[in-house]
């Protein structure tokens, strides 16, 4: 049963593995759930999903699966009166009792009879056979028995129910939700350059196994040093103007790039970048930083991120004396140019919602200036950018 549901899972492109699938069947061998619907639910999605893209999903394929964990949104269950649905008695059910309680014919039965007793129920029911309540044999209610109902409020009963008739309150998550910090690092972690360096205090398995075998099955244990993401990043922000709208967004970013690379670099330019750059927008005109000593500072295995809404006059990228701040003698091109050219990784994240993107001539004319490596600041575009610096030359 619980194959079925992985190779379920699998099929629907869910990144689940054989190890998180025998960690599943230790969690219930072990007894760390009770016998809850719910409960299981929410075990089978802490080891089973790693990744928040999957949850909405994930929550539909386990509903699909295991019938009775799905909520039905058909009725409206608002107008019942939340006294009702308070237990107030326990009540024990001999098997005699549970026998003679009558089926009522599947789920198409139940979901019939449960819309007339909303319609005609008018108070409170408690140890009954028919109306909504608790702690009796009726269908519908909690805290009572009846081998085919579904349960309305209530933390469950006898565990027989065929709905559980409970809203569970899930966020809906995609590939292009917009970021938070968190998701921003879940993604950068995508862009891991690992290597081996410093003191050897990590056990090498495969050295230790291969070691003791030319040992003649005395122990030979071999260690190595842990891996390490050595990758180096270049953050170019523009500031100011049009961007205004996406501070928070981009601090986000930048917040998370500062958490995940230890190797970090950032700068900020306003609209296109030009002969200088600056650390600090409050000492923008009094200390800039000239962008050849950054071409010459860092060499060309770091990987650039451009970020910046794109959206200018096309004269400050293509012309002398374009920027609206300052007169500079040489285009924007040409300087993006030098860049393109020092750095072979680079890649430009935009903030603005990709729909509005063919509508602006200067976000378009940098994009195909880029190889096509402008990505949107979603889920799904960030992690496209880092597997894009990862390997990814742009094209000349």
């Amino acid at each position: 049963m619980f194959l079925d549901f992985f190779l379920l899972l699998k099929k629907e492109g869910l990144p689940v593995s054989i190890k998180e699938y025998l960690d599943l069947l230790e969690a219930l061998d072990k007894k760390v759930i009770a016998y809850s619907l719910d409960e299981f639910y929410y075990l089978c999605k802490t080891v089973l999903n790693k990744n928040e893209v999957y949850l909405d999903r994930f929550d539909i394929l386990f509903g699909q699966y295991f019938k009775g964990a799905s909520f039905i949104d058909e009725i409206d269950i608002s107008g019942i009166p939340k006294e009702w649905l308070e237990k107030e008695i326990d009540r024990i059910f001999s098997a005699e009792e549970k026998a003679l309680i009558e089926k009522l014919g599947g789920i198409d039965a139940l979901m019939k009879r449960f819309e007339e007793l909303l319609n005609q129920q008018k108070e409170k029911h408690q140890g009954g056979n028919t109306w909504i309540g608790t702690g009796g044999t009726s269908p519908f209610g909690h805290g009572g028995y009846n081998p085919e109902g579904f349960r309305v409020g209530g933390s469950g009963g006898q565990m027989s129910a065929v709905k559980v008739w409970e809203k569970r309150e899930f966020r809906n998550y995609a590939s292009d939700v917009e970021l938070n910090t968190r998701n921003i690092k879940m993604a950068m972690k995508r862009l891991r350059i690992l290597t081996r360096e410093g003191l050897e205090e990590e056990l090498d398995l495969d050295g230790t196994i291969d070691k003791t075998c030319r040992n003649a099955g005395f122990l030979d244990i071999e260690m190595q040093a842990s891996k390490k993401n050595r990758v180096k990043v270049i953050l170019l922000m523009d500031s100011g103007g049009s961007m205004d709208p996406n501070i928070e967004l981009v601090s986000q970013l930048f917040s998370a790039a500062r958490s995940e690379f230890k190797h970090l670099e950032y700068y900020y330019f306003h609209n296109c970048i030009y002969e200088s750059l600056w650390k600090d927008n409050q000492l923008r005109w009094s200390d800039r930083i000239p962008t050849f000593e950054v071409l010459h500072k860092y060499n060309n295995d770091y990987r650039v991120i451009i970020v910046g809404d794109a959206t200018m006059s096309p004269h400050e990228i293509i012309s002398a004396g374009g920027s609206v701040e300052h007169y500079n003698d040489e285009s924007g091109a040409t300087w993006l140019q030098r860049i393109k050219d020092h750095f072979p990784y680079l890649v430009w994240l935009n903030p603005t919602n990709e729909y509005y993107w063919k509508n602006i001539y200067s976000l378009n004319w940098l994009k195909d200036f880029f190889g096509g490596n402008m990505f949107p600041m979603t889920l799904d575009g960030l992690s496209n950018a880092m597997n894009t610096l990862k390997g990814k030359k742009l094209r000349a």
